[in-house]
């Protein structure tokens, strides 16, 4: 995701840090006095996570509303409330089956000994929240980081300050800080967090600004992952129905106004079919969206900066001779920073909206010659964070999911895989490092210990010095075995 580089100025700032490194200090002793939590405890910190997000559900929606200027109740509800509780329940669910030690092969040759691997809660878990969902993204990685046996310590965004201020509150009222806390500050308590030893990192924001964690946390050896964003690409294909497509791919840019990590960033089209899908996504978007300047179901832009760089965006588009079709008007938006949904129709490689993450209501839309020439497209940029493909045909979708690489897809819609809990969360190169949900976040945040029980009968002995002509023979034997 796209993260807004103006931030505000941090008033108690050694204050902040030195409240990160008692906490860190109280976690790193309550790990060590219980390393390994009985999977009842885990549960009942999942169930915690549950109750803080349901009971705070109308606080978290009003302070988020608060931080962006505007956004829908119903949209705080599904995206940050549902997606963390359904998490966290498919956690319980799961939890006792996760934590079994798993038994793994052994070789012929190293027989009767036994081997497995065995899950183990790592320690202290450090989660690095951003503002376009601020609720969702400090909680659903505490699910993971909690279901694994870790404590956790979070720093959520100070562009979202109430935000942050009611998820500190909602997490100090249901857990010991031993166990979960919430560091709030600004620039220099965000970067001691990502300077602190933890023994894993999780970040959620750009990538300009994930490189510098990573680079922070190396000088620790810290192991992070690392969940950015991209220009992830809609193509659709000769054989879709654009009637259907489009209403999915309207809902998918305009949900939060755009800033989503995974939506749409641009669209290819059949040759020749550009106006006629932009035209067809406009009118879905006002079938979303009658009164779009008004209505209170459409997002606000988070910060005047923000909103003046797409702005900038779409006016820069405009100059370059691209085609722009607006759902909403332009005039008098400013004082809540609601952004019309832009389409920027045929518009020049060298723009900022072809070139950088766009992170707001502004969707390119280019022609593809073929599915081969839209595969082309996508390859020549970074790996996005997802792709999503619309059509019928089946060995042409087959072909664009096997030729090219990005952190998820969903086809015949937008968004829905990240919704999906048993489907791994995460990018690829520039688009993130590592992934969680479900199991895939209970074993980022475990170390899965190999362990190898040899046998009481084993001969290993017999491989030791001093080496001799029957050791030479005992190699060969083994060799066979292999």
């Amino acid at each position: 995701m796209a993260a807004d580089t103006a931030r505000p100025v941090e008033t108690n700032q050694t204050e902040g840090v030195r409240e990160l490194q008692r906490v860190f200090s109280l976690q790193k002793s309550a790990y060590a006095a219980d390393p390994n939590p009985a999977c009842e405890q885990r549960i009942a910190n999942l169930k915690k996570i549950i109750q803080l997000a349901e009971a705070n559900e109308e606080k978290f929606a009003s302070a988020i509303s608060a931080d962006f200027g505007h956004r829908a109740r119903q949209e705080t509800t599904v995206a940050e409330i549902l997606v963390t509780v359904s998490g966290a329940k498919l956690a319980i669910k799961s939890l006792r089956k996760w934590m079994r030690p798993r038994g793994a092969p052994t070789p012929t040759h190293m027989l009767p000994a036994k081997s497995r691997i065995e899950p183990q809660p790592l320690g202290v878990i450090g989660i690095i929240a951003p503002w376009n969902y601020p609720v969702q993204l400090a909680l659903a990685p505490t699910v993971a980081a909690l279901a694994a046996g870790n404590r956790v310590m979070i720093k959520p965004s100070e562009l979202t300050p109430r935000t942050s201020e009611a998820l500190a509150e909602a997490i100090a009222s249901e857990f010991d800080e031993a166990e979960c806390a919430v560091i709030t500050g600004g620039v220099e308590t965000g970067q001691a967090f990502t300077e602190t030893p933890f023994d894993h990192l999780l970040f959620t924001g750009s990538t300009a600004v994930g490189i510098r964690v990573a680079q922070a946390a190396a000088k620790n050896l810290t192991p992070v992952t690392l969940e950015l964003g991209g220009k992830s690409p809609v193509i659709i294909d000769k054989s879709a129905d654009i009637n259907k497509a489009v209403r999915s791919i309207a809902h998918g840019k305009a949900l939060n106004a755009g800033q989503t990590c995974i939506a749409p960033d641009y669209v290819l089209t059949p040759q020749g079919c550009e106006n006629d899908v932009a035209d067809a996504i406009a009118a879905a978007a006002r079938e979303l969206f009658p009164e779009i300047d008004t209505t209170p179901d459409y997002s606000s832009i988070v910060s005047d900066r923000h909103f003046a760089r797409l702005k900038s965006m779409v006016e820069e588009a405009r100059d370059a001779g691209a085609r722009i079709v607006e759902v909403g008007s332009a005039n008098a938006l400013h004082p809540q920073r609601k952004l019309p949904l832009t389409l920027v129709v045929n518009p020049p490689e060298t723009i900022a909206a072809m070139k950088e993450e766009i992170f707001g209501p502004v969707l390119p839309i280019l022609p593809a010659g073929s599915s081969d020439d839209a595969i082309a497209r996508v390859n020549e940029g970074d790996r996005p964070l997802a792709l999503y493909w619309y059509g019928n045909d089946t060995s042409a979708r087959d072909e664009v999911l096997s030729k090219t690489v990005s952190g998820g897809v969903t086809v015949n819609d937008t968004l829905w895989h990240v919704a999906q809990e048993n489907l791994p969360f995460g990018g690829v190169g520039k688009s993130g490092i590592g992934a969680y949900h479900g199991k895939a976040g209970f074993e980022t945040f475990s170390h899965l210990k190999p362990i190898f029980y040899q046998s009481r009968f084993a001969n290993a002995s017999l491989l030791y010095p001093p080496y001799t002509d029957k050791t030479d023979k005992i190699i060969a034997f083994a060799r066979k075995l292999l």
